[in-house]
């Protein structure tokens, strides 16, 4: 671990003391606040990776976990929280992976044999006619 990278675990469960529907977004919060108290940092300058939002989120907005391990990275003035599993991807090495994708999505793919032909549709007999418009009168 580098200087400014920290290991925390966040506790959640306060969050429970809340109204139901809203204890995810207030568990987003408590863990904003917490990074700023403990790494000195602005609010404003917190950033909270996609992958430790899923895991918030995961059990939906009523259950979110009484607890979150994460690793702390601050650089250039920026705070950033990532699971302890997760790698923090930079903006350059996604860019790459992206161009990859896209490049393999535009190889056309080639025609499989044909079994067999298939069975022309044989043209319907016609309609009869139906009793509800034959007796008007």
């Amino acid at each position: 671990m580098a200087e400014n990278e920290r290991v925390y675990t966040i506790p959640l469960g306060r969050a429970y003391d809340k109204t139901r529907v809203r204890r995810a977004r207030i568990a987003i919060k408590m863990v904003r606040t917490f990074l700023c108290r403990h790494m000195k940092a602005e609010e404003s300058t917190v950033r909270i990776s996609e992958k430790t939002n899923e895991l918030l989120f995961a059990r939906g907005m009523q259950k979110p976990p009484r607890k979150l391990k994460v690793r702390v990275v601050r650089a250039d003035g920026i705070v950033k929280a990532y699971l302890m599993d997760e790698k923090p991807v930079e903006k350059k090495e996604a860019k790459k992976e992206a161009k990859k994708d896209e490049k393999k999505e535009e190889k056309p793919k080639e025609k499989a044999p044909e079994a067999g032909k298939r069975e022309e549709k044989k043209p319907e007999a016609p309609r009869k006619e139906s009793h509800f418009h034959e007796n008007k009168g």
